[in-house]
Formats: structure tokens, C-alpha cells, sequence
């Protein structure tokens, strides 16, 4: 089930507040933990298993690691109650992720096919969190197994994020008791990503199957198309995330922020400060630091670098396109550390022009999961392939033009700021807003098939 569905906004959504609101505040655990298994099992119920087998094992492993310091056993037992945590996690994400992509690679001709479970990737890193933390004493281990169980599986972010580690939401998971401005807040939030989500990273998906469809685009259709999947994603991820944010808040809960305006970034560095936070905040914390993070020699970083970034490639999926598009993001972040960091601080304009630019064909070798299609597209952008197919330029500008404005204008952090005073400050306006939105999103449902969330997949 997704966010921008029929069946989730006027059925499953209103459904499940209805009974949360009407019970006792004892049982709104239970309310939530119940809904987030049925909206997990909607699709695909063979998986639930999945998602259950994580919630009790995770919830034993952390008991174990706790009860092996109160017994004071050596540290030997209690890494080894951690690593047997890490490698079950990490076993099941390697099976349903990769092996199908590393039997292509030494038996082709017997490759499995292995359904991915949709959003194993986000809840075995929060799972992973919360193991590692209870190890390192920052967390104690949760004696309540409905409420880690809520924490595994809570629907609003269980499938895409934001990644939330078990430090930043343990207490919420007792207490959430939500208030009238939070349950305004939230609902507006929601909304205000379901248009991002619908009326624009649908739009832009569109146009870029379009002329990615066309095969031999000419340059600019080529670059044009590669602005539309960087508006798509964008308008994609973040508006899931506000979607994400805004039922949280609606049930009381305060996620992080996952993106703060990244397209205005003056440098790569920034750019990924800025992008998908919270799972960068994940990587820097359990994987960056403890291999030194930058407090090491520059070979060390260097190596730091490449290895946390290969990750994150593979973190998103498995193919050769996502490990060139790691490595790919860790050579810059070395070139800036080391070459033009200090030129960029100092040219912001010229910053944003290269930042955009290698954003934009990064975009790409992400997008297009075929090499060969991939090295095409490439190629076309960068103007070597003649006599291109005849897309009209025309014509994709006077059906896509209005969403690329839309689309550009909501990258512009003054548009934002703009929202938010609105939001905060004038009610009635406000209100208007969202339920035109709220319709124009419906209607646009009904009417268009076209409804992918690309992060499902990953």
C-alpha cells in the first residue's frame, strides 16, 4: 500500500485515526502496531513473516547484549552476542537484496529470481541502530515488546523513511500523546507532500520515460529528460517523506528532517549534508566514524571515503549502475576534501553551476540500471550521438512546461519559507490550499495510472 492511494487516503488512513482516537490511551500501541502489519502485509503477506522474524529476533538480541553486561561477562560474549545481531540482520538484507545479482555474476544461467521485500533496506538499518546502541551502553534494551515492535514496524515510516535510529524516537514510543496543533501541523504536511508527490514527481516521471523511451534523444531532449528525473526523485522522496512526517506528527511523533533544500547546494559535500539525511547520519555514525571517520591519515580517509560511499551505492541496490554511482559520489567528496574544497567555499555561484551539473548526470547513472543503455544516455547528453530520434521539443515543453516551472519553483528556499508563514500564520488561506491540493491530487489519481515511489525499491 502507498501513501498516494485511493485505498490508504479515504479508506485505510481515516480507518485506522478513527480507531486510534476511540480507544483508551493504553491500547493506541496496539492500534498502531496492528495497522502498520496490515499496511505492511497489503501487498505482498508473505513478507510479513519477515517483518515479525526482525521484530522478535532484534528484540532478543538486544536483551541478550544487556544481560551479558549485568552478569558481568567478558566483552568477548557480549561482541559476540552483537555480531551474531548484525550478521542475522545483515544475512536476510544480503539474501532478498543481492543474491540474485551474485549468482548473475558467477552462475548466470541459474540467477534466481528472489522478490525484494519492500523497505527491508530502512527498518533492518533501524533495527541494526538499535542493536549496535544497546552494545555501546547509549541505549538500554526495550523490555516491552509491543512498543519495539511498534518501533520495527510503525507504518508511516516503515517502508521508505526517514531512517530514525532507536535513540532519537525511545522515549515517543511510551509517551506520544499528540496535541491540536500537532494534528494540524501533520495533516498539512501531508497533504503539502502528496501534491509533491502526485502533481509533480508523477508529471516528471512521465516526461522522463518519455524521452528516455525515445532512444536516441538529441542533447538537449537528453539533458531535459535527465531534469525531469532529478525533479521526479526529488519531488518523489521528499514529498514521501512530508507524507511520512505529517502522519507521525498526526499520531504524535516527531521524526527527523530528511531533507533540507539539497538543490541549492554549493558543493557536492553540501549537497549530501543536505539529501537524505537521515540515512547519511546513519552511515557517519555506525560505519564512517568507527573506521576513523577524517581523524586518520589521508590515505585512511581516503579509504574511509570510498568504502562508506561503495556502501551507500550498494545500499540502494544491486547492479553495477548503483556501485559506479557510490564510487562515482566518493571521488568527488575526495577531489573536494582535497583539490577544490577551499575554491568552492569561496565561488559560491560557480559552486552551485558544477554541484548541479554532477548531481544531474549522477541522477543518471542512478536512473538507468542498464550499462550499455546507460553509457547511451550518457553519451547523448553529452551531444555525440547523431541524428537522434525525433522528439519534439515543442511538443514535451508545452505538456511538461507548467510541472518544470512548478518544479523549479519549489526548489527555491524562499518558496518554502513562504509555506510556512502561510501555514503558521493565516488559517483560513492555508486550509484552502491544502483541500484544492488535497482534490487536484484525488482527481489526478483517478484519472492517471502513472503512480511509482522509486524508493520502494530500495
Amino acid at each position: 500500500m502507498v501513501f498516494s492511494s485511493i485505498t490508504f487516503l479515504l479508506y485505510f488512513f481515516p480507518l485506522v485515526w478513527l480507531v486510534y482516537r476511540l480507544v483508551p490511551r493504553s491500547a493506541e500501541n496496539a492500534v498502531l502496531v496492528a495497522a502498520s502489519l496490515v499496511f505492511y502485509a497489503w501487498g505482498e503477506p508473505v513478507y510479513l513473516l519477515l517483518m515479525l522474524l526482525s521484530i522478535g529476533m532484534n528484540y532478543a538480541f538486544g536483551l541478550l547484549i544487556d544481560r551479558a553486561r549485568e552478569e558481568g561477562m567478558s566483552p568477548a560474549k557480549r561482541r559476540f552476542h552483537l555480531v551474531m545481531g548484525v550478521a542475522a540482520n545483515l544475512s536476510f538484507l544480503v539474501f532478498f537484496k543481492y543474491a540474485g545479482f551474485l549468482f548473475s555474476l558467477f552462475a548466470p544461467a541459474n540467477a534466481p529470481e528472489i522478490a525484494l521485500p519492500v523497505g527491508i533496506s530502512f527498518y533492518t538499518f533501524q533495527a541494526l541502530s538499535y542493536v549496535i546502541d544497546v552494545y555501546r551502553e547509549k541505549v538500554r534494551p526495550r523490555k516491552d515488546l509491543l512498543s519495539f515492535a511498534l518501533y520495527i514496524s510503525l507504518f508511516p515510516q516503515l517502508i521508505a523513511g526517514p531512517i530514525v535510529q532507536y535513540k532519537e524516537i525511545e522515549p515517543q514510543l511510551s509517551h506520544h500523546p499528540g496535541s491540536r496543533k500537532m494534528l494540524q501541523e501533520g495533516l498539512w504536511l501531508f497533504l503539502w507532500g502528496l501534491a509533491k508527490k502526485v502533481l509533480i514527481a508523477n508529471a516528471a516521471g512521465q516526461m522522463f520515460t518519455e524521452i528516455r523511451g525515445a532512444g536516441g534523444a538529441g542533447v538537449f531532449a537528453s539533458w531535459l529528460g535527465a531534469f525531469a528525473f532529478t525533479l521526479q526523485i526529488y519531488y518523489d522522496f521528499s514529498g514521501y517523506s512530508d507524507m511520512a512526517t505529517g502522519i507521525g506528527r498526526m499520531f504524535g511523533f516527531r521524526f527527523p528532517q530528511n531533507f533540507d533544500a539539497p538543490y541549492t547546494s554549493r558543493s557536492v559535500t553540501e549537497f549530501w549534508r543536505r539529501w537524505h539525511i537521515t540515512l547519511g547520519s546513519w552511515f557517519r555514525e555506525y560505519v564512517y566514524i568507527p573506521l576513523g571517520g577524517n581523524r586518520v591519515s589521508r590515505g585512511r580517509h581516503i579509504r574511509n571515503l570510498l568504502v562508506v560511499w561503495l556502501l551507500t551505492g550498494i545500499w540502494h541496490g544491486a547492479g553495477w549502475n548503483f556501485i559506479l554511482w557510490g564510487l562515482y559520489y566518493g571521488l568527488l567528496l575526495i577531489l573536494e576534501k582535497y583539490v577544490i574544497g577551499d575554491w568552492l567555499d569561496t565561488h559560491p555561484l560557480p559552486g552551485r553551476i558544477y554541484t548541479a551539473f554532477v548531481v544531474i548526470v549522477g541522477w543518471m547513472i542512478f536512473a538507468i540500471t542498464d550499462m550499455g543503455e546507460l553509457g547511451r544516455y550518457l553519451l547523448s547528453m553529452a551531444g555525440a550521438v547523431r541524428n537522434a530520434g525525433a522528439l519534439s521539443l515543442r511538443r514535451l515543453l508545452s505538456g511538461y512546461g507548467a510541472v518544470l516551472a512548478a518544479g523549479t519553483a519549489g526548489l527555491i528556499p524562499q518558496v518554502s519559507r513562504i509555506r510556512k508563514v502561510i501555514f503558521s500564520n493565516y488559517k483560513v488561506l492555508a486550509f484552502v490550499i491544502v483541500a484544492v491540493l488535497f482534490v487536484l491530487c484525488v482527481a489526478s489519481l483517478i484519472r492517471d495510472s502513472y503512480n511509482p515511489f522509486l524508493y520502494f525499491r530500495f
